[in-house]
């Protein structure tokens, strides 16, 4: 009889009769016992409270009921912690036992408990376990290693055990290399444990023959993120794993293509040996092709990297991507976009043959898809443009709605890619004007017409039937009817007179889009002003369009090809898109209005009173990358000292004009800069900024602006004075998928009275990128930079760290919270955004410490209302002396101390950058963890997350 029947129980007073079957001294009713426990549990019955009689169970020498128990165990223990602890002897006799299955089962249970108690007792019994005799019990050992630094990072270094894996490299099991190889990969992706060197890539290599499967698949991994010193190194490599090539399992086969792929690049592009190996690449995803559909389509998904990466590679292989009629719709989507990839000018009548016949399929998508990829043929091989015109018209003339729709949509293209070559089927295309009925058709019909006005004797009757439904018209088509109209008025004025009127009134006067208002009021004064320059605006020769466009960008698909047979490569994402953004700590940042910088960005004189004193709160969001870019395009580039600081709490701003833009920032004099657009959205600062460097020059005191109250008083300008030596962990601010290979990483850091910015860029792109320039936008404490990022090159694969000095003279604009800070940086290729934080003790000065007279009469002039109050949690029950010493290391000064009695009351001062003052007191009760902060300060705002400040520090 199976066990199915320990399933089906539903009895009342159930968990009382399991307690006292458990504790009976029957071993076979002990065991049926424990069998209906984990049935309960499997079926989410709560089974809990019969955690010490499961546990009793564990001193038996029955393997099956032993596994049973730490199944139980590893389901509660999280549960019931402290109940746990009672099983830490029996986990330690047993990795002592004789029999190396029960050892195993007892190590890996441990490293599946996480609760942090156990942790501790876990340690001994693993090392033994990672040195024991019997090969199952190391590579057992070995993985649980990986568990344990999942939970405890610190602990792992500290113990050794990094070591010890490593030695395990070394041993003559290859199972167990791999599973060592598998727990330092993935170590390795929370924080480098150890690098990959050439004496252990030797180990590796060999093991990887005697490998299981998935034991192949880690070890290639493993190789995949190492460099080899040399050429002849690369070769040997890839001598050694190319024979994994004809393995059976698809994920070995992908790793080993996506390992060769790194190393082919390494290598001369004109050597033999590279044209040997790519003959060898070619075969084994030929055969993934034969396996069921879903292999087939991650292979045909990975194979359309490779593709682009080499097309050489396949170039020869174009039939086995022919699709088959039984194939689903995703794997024949895929081979058409492959064959496009692959099409040249020996194999194009193949292609456009099996094309034709796609053509008059069932399926809708993938005959529209067909269709499509006639017209990319025509594009990308010029030879056989004729050929595809002439097939195109041939699907025309079959009068199937949508044959017809993408036909029209693709010769479109094929016009703009050979002007003045197929005009003469236009004829053909305006017979099935009528049967157009999507958008996107009926826009590329429009185009066509306004394109070739003067070829069309019936031009302005063709258009003038679009535009008796205007309103009804999707907005691509009114902005292609729109464009037409005017492009048949400037060709034939004496037709159009009165239609191109009824359009530019239809567009700007009756049309609520904004895009159609926008293009209707420039067309319409560029031809009141000018018609000589709209001419050579509107009917300007357009630059030729390519088969290209739907190409992955290259340092994008330099990154994917790391990444063949993994999630990355099947979904054209990289790795980072698929990490769950709820399991990362997000900064809540509070994005300045737009409306704050007002119309133009060199004149605040014109911004709304309302902005201007702050009286519309924003409301806390975390932005997208869309809403930070829209705020740093606002930045104001003119010299710090020259901005003014704007008062967000009360008091009035005087407006401020212009100190000679660009120029004066970079310290060169001369013109002052032209005021910018008034639609700031399309405005970017960078424009110039190609050599930037140096600091911008000071203004004299008498350029500075008066601060009148509100927040320009309480963060205005100030100095840095002192030595605290805090350091913070640098942090990923812009990833490289984000920036076109470049990443960026930094921190802020106090030294010597001053703030500065720590950061280390780092080239992921195949190309160099140089001319780096660096700008903040306005913040709560007008940080900006005094020094520039030196804009020297930076070559593919290198880092470069940079040290820029900042200061508090900048522009003031109050974010939520305060530590906020939007920051632009520019390279040769184009200009990036991100949003992090500075840590408030950054802005702690050294020279804070109060007089206990001063300080007295200070607390006793701010009001009650200014008071806060915050209970704090001593987690390590620091005495009154400890927390003195902590807080005083971090620019918090003690200024008095006194008992009252079982409470330590603690009084400190802090001074911000501006020389606002903060004072503090904490009553400390030797009884209990619970700390009182009360904080005091002339400005509630300068009090916001200063209790965060002194609880981290308590932790």
């Amino acid at each position: 009889m199976t066990d199915s029947k320990y399933f089906t129980t539903t009895k009342k007073g159930e968990i009382f009769e399991l307690k006292n079957e458990l504790n009976s001294d029957k071993k076979e009713k002990k065991k049926e016992a424990v069998k209906k426990v984990i049935a309960s549990m499997t079926v989410g019955k709560d089974v809990s409270a019969l955690f010490p009689d499961v546990v009793n169970c564990m001193q038996t020498d029955n393997v099956e009921l032993k596994k049973l128990v730490y199944l139980y165990l590893m389901n509660y223990a999280k549960s019931q912690p402290d109940l746990a602890i009672m099983a830490v002897n029996t986990f330690v006799k047993d990795c002592e036992d004789p029999n190396p299955l029960i050892r195993a089962l007892a190590v890996r249970t441990m490293g599946c408990i996480r609760v942090e108690k156990i942790t501790e007792y876990l340690c001994d019994p693993l090392r033994r376990c990672m040195k024991d005799e019997d090969p199952y019990v190391r590579k057992t050992a070995a993985v649980c290693v990986a568990k344990l630094h999942d939970m405890n990072p610190a602990l792992v270094k500290e113990q050794g055990f990094v070591e010890l894996l490593n030695d395990l490299l070394s041993d003559a099991n290859p199972m167990v290399v791999a599973n060592a190889v598998a727990a330092l990969t993935e170590m390795n992706e929370q924080q480098t444990v150890i690098e990959v060197n050439s004496q252990m890539v030797n180990k590796l290599l060999t093991a990887l023959n005697e490998c299981t499967e998935w034991g192949q698949v880690f070890i290639l991994d493993a190789l995949a993120g190492y460099t080899p010193r040399d050429e002849r190194e690369t070769q040997n490599i890839c001598e050694r794993i190319s024979p994994r090539l004809a393995h059976a399992n698809a994920a070995v086969v992908l790793s080993t293509v996506k390992v060769l792929m790194k190393l082919i690049d390494m290598m001369p592009a004109d050597s033999d040996f590279i044209t040997q190996l790519t003959k060898k690449l070619a075969p084994p995803m030929v055969t993934l092709l034969s396996a069921e559909p879903e292999i087939q389509y991650v292979a045909l998904r990975n194979i359309n990297l490779i593709v682009q990466k080499r097309p050489d590679i396949l170039k020869q292989e174009m039939k086995v991507f022919f699709v088959k009629y039984n194939d689903p719709i995703y794997v024949k989507m895929e081979k058409l976009d492959i064959m496009i990839r692959l099409a040249q000018q020996n194999n194009i009548a193949q292609v456009l043959s099996e094309l034709k016949e796609y053509a008059t399929e069932v399926d809708v998508d993938f005959v529209r898809k067909s269709v499509r990829a006639i017209g990319r043929c025509a594009i990308k091989v010029e030879a056989s443009s004729e050929r595809c015109v002439q097939t195109l018209l041939e699907l025309i003339q079959t009068k199937v709605n949508y044959v017809v729709q993408e036909a029209v949509v693709v010769i479109k293209d094929i016009f703009r890619k050979y002007p003045n070559r197929y005009e003469s089927i236009i004829s053909a295309l305006c017979e099935n004007l009528d049967t157009l009925d999507e958008p996107e058709a009926r826009a590329s019909m429009i185009w066509i017409i306004g394109e070739y006005a003067e070829r069309i004797d019936n031009a302005d009757e063709l258009l003038e039937s679009f535009v008796e439904g205007f309103h009804d018209e999707n907005t691509q088509v009114q902005l292609q009817l729109l464009t037409a109209v005017v492009k048949l008025f400037l060709k034939r004025p004496g037709v159009a007179q009165a239609l191109v009127q009824r359009v530019l009134s239809l567009a700007t006067q009756d049309s609520d889009n904004p895009d159609l208002r926008d293009r209707g009021f420039i067309y319409w004064r560029l031809l009141s002003a000018d018609p000589a320059a709209a001419k050579n605006v509107v009917l300007t020769e357009k630059p030729l369009i390519s088969e290209e466009t739907d190409l992955l960008e290259p340092s994008l698909l330099e990154q994917l090809v790391c990444h063949i047979g993994t999630l990355a490569s099947v979904y054209h994402k990289p790795p980072s898109a698929f990490i769950d953004p709820a399991k990362a700590p997000l900064r809540q940042i509070n994005p300045i209005p737009a409306a704050k910088f007002g119309s133009s960005l060199l004149d605040t004189s014109s911004t709304p009173n309302a902005a201007r004193n702050g009286s519309a709160a924003a409301p806390t969001v975390i932005p997208s990358q869309d809403q930070v870019i829209a705020d740093l395009l606002s930045l104001d580039l003119n010299a710090p000292a020259a901005s003014a600081n704007t008062g967000a709490f009360g008091g009035a701003m005087s407006g401020t004009t212009s100190m000679g833009g660009l120029d004066d920032l970079l310290g060169l004099g001369g013109d002052p800069m032209p005021a910018a657009p008034t639609n700031s959205a399309s405005y970017n600062p960078f424009d110039g900024l190609g050599g930037l460097g140096g600091a911008a020059p000071a203004a004299p005191p008498s350029q500075q602006p008066a601060s009148i109250g509100g927040l320009a008083e309480i963060f205005g300008s100030g100095g840095f004075g002192g030595s605290s030596g805090i350091t913070y962990p640098k942090e990923l601010w812009l990833d490289a998928s984000k920036a076109m290979g470049m990443q960026v990483e930094g921190t802020f850091v106090r030294r010597g009275g001053k703030i500065f910015m720590e950061m280390t860029i780092t080239n992921r792109a195949m190309q160099a990128i140089s001319g780096f320039a660096l700008q903040f936008n306005k913040n709560s404490f007008g940080l900006i930079p005094v020094e520039q990022v030196n804009p020297a090159p930076i070559l593919p694969n290198q880092s470069q760290n940079y040290t820029i000095a900042c200061d508090t003279t900048g522009a003031v604009q109050v974010t939520t919270p305060l530590t906020n800070l939007q920051v632009a940086i520019k390279n040769d290729i184009n200009a990036f955004y991100f949003a992090t934080t500075v840590p408030l003790l950054a802005y702690f000065r050294e020279d804070g410490q109060m007089e206990k007279r001063e300080f007295l009469e200070e607390w006793k002039s701010i009001p009650e209302q200014n008071e806060q109050q915050f209970t704090l949690q001593n987690t390590h029950n620091m005495n009154a002396d400890a927390i003195c010493t902590k807080l005083q290391q971090n620019n918090i000064h003690t200024v008095a101390r006194r008992q009252v009695d079982n409470q330590q009351l603690l009084y400190h001062s802090v001074k911000y950058t501006n020389n606002l003052n903060v004072l503090s007191e904490l009553k400390v009760n030797s009884q209990t963890t619970s700390i009182t902060l009360s904080l005091k300060s002339k400005n509630l705002m300068a009090i916001a997350n200063i209790n965060e400040v002194f609880q981290a520090l308590l932790n």
